[in-house]
């Protein structure tokens, strides 16, 4: 069978309609998205999602989502299986790429593409491993946890600024208030010491972000945040660089199942990494 060449891949902005296709292509790679997920990233910028077709019939994808004039993430970088070996997938990656101008772009990819990824300018800056699990019924209620809206959205999104590589207010007001999330803060002293939200997925209810001051912190919120459960499974994405985060899931009896590599094409702001023990989404960072 004749290869088809790059150069007849058509690679457009896609629509949030667009995007319910490449949300079935996720899941069926195993990423269990979370369902209310697309919705959410578009807000944070509708012109980042690109699909390229092929006579008019979608066969790859990808995201570059602006957060700030200094910084995007990558990601859903996505080929239908039948069209995979062809070159499309490059073809996406570089026009999709160039709406992140001079930003430094972030992405967490599998590690058996990092070697493909530092060709494109990209370095590691650490692991991060999906932990799964159930969690155990009759746990006592969490002190000094509450919903996000009464710790007080504005005090939850400053808190997040120091974990995350930007600003990203607009994105946040929609993620902690989406339609089946549900997002938990710590407060001491009238002080968030930590937050965190958990959403539905395909598979399993998806916890993301995790941030809190100390271990301690995230034990609470964790705990708060499958409390209603009853059972049901649930997974968080937990970065390597913080090994209270690794030692955290561990001691719930969670089980890794796949690993990922943050990497980032230049320098990004610091970032309180002690603190972090669940990222937002593989997909957005």
């Amino acid at each position: 069978m004749p290869r088809q060449a790059p150069d007849q891949l058509v690679v457009t902005r896609a629509t949030p309609e667009d995007w319910k296709l490449v949300s079935e292509w996720a899941a069926a790679e195993g990423w269990n998205p979370g369902l209310a997920d697309a919705a959410c990233f578009f807000t944070q910028d509708p012109d980042g999602f690109f699909l390229g077709r092929i006579d008019g019939e979608p066969v790859s994808a990808i995201s570059v989502v602006n957060y700030s004039p200094d910084y995007a993430f990558l990601g859903f970088y996505l080929v239908r299986p039948d069209q995979r070996g062809r070159g499309h997938g490059l073809t996406t990656w570089k026009t999709a790429l160039a709406h992140a101008g001079e930003r430094t772009v972030g992405l967490d990819g599998v590690p058996a593409q990092q070697d493909n990824y530092r060709r494109s300018g990209f370095e590691l800056a650490y692991r991060t491993n999906r932990y799964g699990g159930s969690a155990p019924a009759g746990r006592p209620s969490p002190t000094h946890v509450v919903p996000a809206e009464a710790a007080g959205l504005d005090a939850v999104i400053a808190y997040d600024g120091a974990r995350y590589p930007a600003d990203r207010p607009h994105f946040l007001r929609n993620w902690l208030t989406a339609d089946g999330h549900r997002a938990l803060a710590r407060v001491a002293d009238g002080r968030v010491t930590g937050y965190g939200v958990i959403r539905p997925g395909r598979d399993a209810y998806r916890i993301g972000p995790l941030f809190a001051d100390t271990a301690d912190d995230a034990r609470a919120l964790l705990d708060g945040l499958t409390a209603d459960l009853d059972g049901a499974p649930f997974a968080i994405d937990v970065p390597e660089a913080n090994p209270e985060a690794t030692a955290l899931a561990t001691s719930l009896g969670l089980t890794p199942s796949f690993a990922t590599a943050r990497m980032y094409t230049g320098p990004v702001r610091p970032v309180s990494t002690a603190t972090i023990f669940g990222v937002t989404s593989l997909e957005l960072g």
